[in-house]
């Protein structure tokens, strides 16, 4: 059987890919809190004209530098303020990274090595899914991708001046994963180099690493915001370099402290279906590695940079399963390599225990309801759980089919199966996550309160803030006894927010009208101060008043 794709073929896949994963950014609601906030940022920039200094809630946001958010801004500017924009910048970059796994893999391992690792890539169950969730995080997995893939090239390439050309182009791609998400974008690459080098007795990359025009361009690209924002806020090299970066890693400041085996099954099922085919990958580069051989070797590389990110984030005091993202293209490098050295049959054998991992997760779907705690998620899960239940049938169906076609020696075939079946069922599975949005969005409350909501009157956020609210309702609020991770901007401006309930209840007795939203579980404490108020909006979460 054939195990080769037609040119032509390749382009009918690829627009099978963009329409499925391209096709239901609009459909989801927003969720808290990454949602919410990084469709926030960009939508104030738009309105304040500042694109310098970032602000969540009116307030300076320090915590991530602005690629992503200019980029989000403009497609505000073009295109208008939707969930599907607020998404744009994720999805783009997910699908611009599979395209990357595409390009690299064909120059560093070959043709087929190049198209089995965008389709791995693509079809990895974590990846494709947080590619349609709006966090930072698949921006920085591109751009650190670009970079390293880049180098990879640069340290194959004969001629100088493509040599050149390419370390440019990796130089280019740290700079930008660093205006996504700060330092770790140059750090851990430079970290994964360097132990490479120390492993493989190899010092001559850094020979070729043009070190001179390479910097210059690096600095072209990253500095000048830097440069504008600390020159506008003086305070903000404290802050982001020092607290962003250190403390948030070495501490449990942010409260996302996990165990250290936390990403062992975060790895384990968010590389489905792929995941003992990974294992495998792992093993053979680890042993075909042994032996030092003092020449580049761009496998030798992706496997330390692989074992490194893993162990990095795993010591970590701050854990997201996000934070593997930067992983997966190197490994799709890897196992892409080896799927096109794979005989049919002992692919067979890694896939087979997938089979029953789907059937398992077939076989719970149905009763997700169960892990409801409230009344209101167990109506809502109920739902879901309909949507949960046709993915996993999607999924299980289609690798059947792809067990069936390794059986018969089809193996390219095969593996699109496999790689379109868990990218539909990933789909299928977020999109069904619409029916319990309401749990985590406020999309809801925004309908309810529109008709009431006015630019020039205040609006009060009581003892909490609520995400995904402003970007719905399209303006911001005055907080009240409640900072969290705007502490800092609160620091710094602390004429925008009211500390306790005394001072709100003056500022509400002094407004002509007024709005104000309050947990419903904290809304006794409001009642208390015996203030004027009539409710406009109920529900199991909130409670919004106006002044009558």
């Amino acid at each position: 059987m054939t195990n080769d794709i037609s040119r032509r073929g390749l382009w009918l896949l690829l627009l099978a890919v963009a329409l499925i994963w391209f096709g239901n950014l609009e459909y989801r609601k927003l969720v808290k809190p990454d949602e919410g906030r990084y469709a926030e940022i960009p939508r104030e920039m738009v309105v304040s004209g500042d694109w310098t200094t970032p602000r969540l809630n009116e307030l300076k946001y320090f915590e991530k530098p602005p690629l992503q958010y200019w980029a989000t801004a403009i497609a505000y500017e073009v295109f208008g303020e939707h969930q599907w924009t607020s998404r744009l910048w994720a999805a783009l970059t997910g699908f611009a990274g599979v395209l990357l796994a595409w390009f690299a893999g064909t120059r560093l391992f070959g043709r087929q090595a190049g198209i089995y690792a965008a389709l791995l890539l693509g079809g990895s169950m974590l990846y494709s899914m947080m590619a349609h969730i709006n966090t930072l995080d698949m921006g920085v997995t591109f751009f650190i991708s670009l970079g390293i893939f880049a180098l990879l090239i640069a340290q194959k390439e004969q001629q100088p001046a493509r040599r050149r050309h390419w370390m440019w182009l990796a130089w280019a791609g740290l700079a930008l994963a660093v205006l996504s998400k700060g330092l770790m974008g140059l750090v851990l690459p430079g970290a994964a180099l360097f132990l490479y080098s120390v492993f493989n007795r190899d010092i001559t990359v850094w020979k070729r690493m043009h070190w001179f025009t390479g910097l210059a361009v690096f600095l072209l690209i990253a500095a000048p915001w830097f440069v504008l924002v600390i020159k506008a806020n003086p305070e903000f090299f404290d802050r982001f370099f020092i607290y962003e970066h250190y403390t948030r890693f070495t501490t449990t400041v942010h409260g996302r402290y996990q165990p250290w085996y936390y990403f062992v099954p975060v790895l384990t099922l968010g590389m489905l279906p792929w995941t003992f085919l990974m294992f495998d990958t792992l093993l053979r580069s680890w042993r075909s590695g042994a032996r030092v051989v003092k020449v580049f070797s761009p496998e030798r590389f992706l496997l330390v940079w692989v074992v490194f990110i893993y162990f990095f984030f795993s010591i970590s005091g701050s854990k997201l399963p996000s934070y593997l993202l930067p992983m997966f293209p190197a490994l799709a490098l890897l196992m892409g390599k080896q799927v096109a050295e794979m005989e049919s049959r002992r692919l067979f054998w890694l896939v087979l225990p997938v089979l029953l991992i789907v059937a398992i997760m077939l076989g719970l779907a149905p009763f997700t309801a169960k892990t409801a705690d409230t009344p209101l998620q167990l109506e809502l899960y109920s739902a879901f759980a309909v949507w949960l239940t046709v993915a996993a049938a999607v999924w299980f169906i289609g690798v059947i089919a792809g067990l069936w076609l390794l059986r018969r020696d089809n193996k390219m075939t095969a593996v699109i199966v496999l790689a379109f079946s868990a990218l539909i069922a990933g789909q299928i599975g977020t999109s069904g996550h619409n029916t319990a949005a309401r749990d985590r969005s406020a999309y809801h409350v925004a309908e309810a309160i529109m008709p009431y909501v006015k630019p020039d009157i205040p609006f009060y956020s009581i003892l909490y803030y609520e995400q995904t609210l402003p970007f719905y309702i399209k303006r911001t609020f005055t907080l009240v006894q409640y900072q969290d991770e705007m502490d800092f901007g609160i620091r710094q401006e602390p004429e925008k927010w009211i500390p306790d309930l005394a001072g709100f209840a003056e500022r509400w007795n002094k407004d002509k009208e007024a709005l104000a939203i309050v947990q419903t579980h904290q809304y006794s404490e409001v009642e208390a101060l015996h203030l004027p108020m009539k409710e406009i909006f109920r529900d199991e979460h909130f409670v919004v008043v106006m002044k009558p």
